[in-house]
């Protein structure tokens, strides 16, 4: 899968299984102490997961992984 722009920013621009880009989502919302501390399932974005997620400041686990379908190609 390849990411968009946006997404790449986060996850970097080369193409990736779509395991991969969840892992290194992940791994990039944890790096920057992302995930909401009074309710883990809920992800706190920053400004660039803003842009990934449509301007959502926060969204639930279960939605980023259908936002992050929308930057994949």
């Amino acid at each position: 899968m390849t990411p968009s722009a946006t997404l790449g920013a986060v996850i970097g621009a080369n193409p990736l299984p779509r395991t991969e880009v969840t892992k290194k989502v992940w791994d990039y919302i944890k790096k920057n102490k992302l995930q909401d501390q009074a309710n883990k399932r809920m992800i706190n974005a920053d400004d660039k997961l803003k842009a990934v997620f449509g301007g959502k400041k926060q969204v639930s686990m279960f939605e980023m992984t259908k936002l992050i379908s929308n930057h994949l190609q």
